[in-house]
């Protein structure tokens, strides 16, 4: 079982979704704007640039990944941190 990082950075977030094809489509003051495009299906996730990225903002973002992905969220925690 992997546990969900509590010291992780905005930018740092962003990175290691670059892995499932997320790239910043836009920022507005602090917050980073991410699009991944699978099939036809596209999604877009807002990243707080903050540092760290709260517990609970970070999990909330984790999950709509896990969900989009079609992946549990251990999964997913496992692929970013494994």
């Amino acid at each position: 079982m992997h546990k969900t990082p509590r010291d992780i950075s905005g930018r740092e977030l962003c990175k290691l979704l670059g892995r499932f094809g997320y790239t910043v489509t836009r920022q507005t003051g602090s917050h980073i704007r991410l699009s991944a495009l699978q099939a036809v299906r596209i999604h877009h996730i807002t990243i707080p640039n903050h540092d760290p990225v709260k517990i609970g903002t970070l999990n909330k973002i984790l999950h709509d990944i896990a969900e989009f992905q079609k992946i549990s969220k251990e999964d997913l925690l496992q692929q970013l941190w494994g």
